[in-house]
């Protein structure tokens, strides 16, 4: 097993929800021999400093993310897309700890498949996108104010990508609207959805949550 992290630690330490099914994939993680980090404030399992798997939870749910799923050839048929835009990741959902011990076995040997496709460097091929993907009134907006499009193309095609994601949660295109709004400073400022803005993340340009304490 590969050695514990004081860091996740703490981060278990403090969970609230599914504290015990985290535990339990942790182990799992370990136990195939993946270093553990805190990344995007969960627990990452990386080889060779390559990202493998997250622990993760919901309200629902507890989750085990596999970092580039879609290569993965599942023929237990557990991964499911975490939206519908995700070209990458996929995910296994668990309701409950016994849901996890039985799968064990079979989630041990998608991480060592995981592993496997790091190793013979294999990398997603990923759909081109293009402006007739964003949400109707991200494209209104662009046609609207010249400098936003200008800020907004300058963005790299994965922040495009993360706002637009964002931007089509919501359900009602008055609530788009007012998150692209909320977000035109970030993006003229060249920052992604995610990307730190107070200069304190030891995560840069992403952000880990130090302007919370501040």
């Amino acid at each position: 097993m590969s050695k514990i992290n004081p860091e996740v630690d703490a981060f278990f330490d403090n969970a609230e929800e599914w504290k015990e099914e985290m535990q339990y994939l942790r182990m799992i993680a370990l136990d195939c021999g993946l270093t553990e980090a805190l990344k995007w404030r969960q627990p990452c399992y990386t080889f060779e400093g390559c990202n493998i798997v997250i622990v993760s939870s919901f309200k629902d749910a507890c989750v085990l993310s596999f970092l580039k799923g879609a290569l993965l050839s599942d023929p237990n048929g557990i991964l499911v897309k975490p939206g519908e835009n995700t070209q990458s990741a996929k995910m296994v959902r668990f309701s409950n700890l016994q849901e996890i011990i039985g799968l064990e076995p079979i989630l041990k040997i998608y991480i060592k498949e995981a592993i496997e496709v790091e190793k013979a460097g294999l990398k997603i091929d990923f759909k081109k996108f293009t402006e007739e993907d964003f949400v109707e009134e991200l494209q209104q907006k662009l046609q609207e104010n010249a400098e936003f499009r200008t800020a907004f193309e300058a963005l790299t095609p994965g922040r495009q990508r993360a706002y637009n994601i964002h931007f089509a949660e919501a359900k009602q295109s008055k609530t788009r609207e007012t998150r692209i709004e909320k977000y035109i400073p970030r993006i003229l400022s060249g920052k992604g959805i995610n990307d730190c803005t107070c200069g304190l993340s030891k995560k840069m340009p992403n952000c880990d949550g130090s302007h919370k304490y501040a």
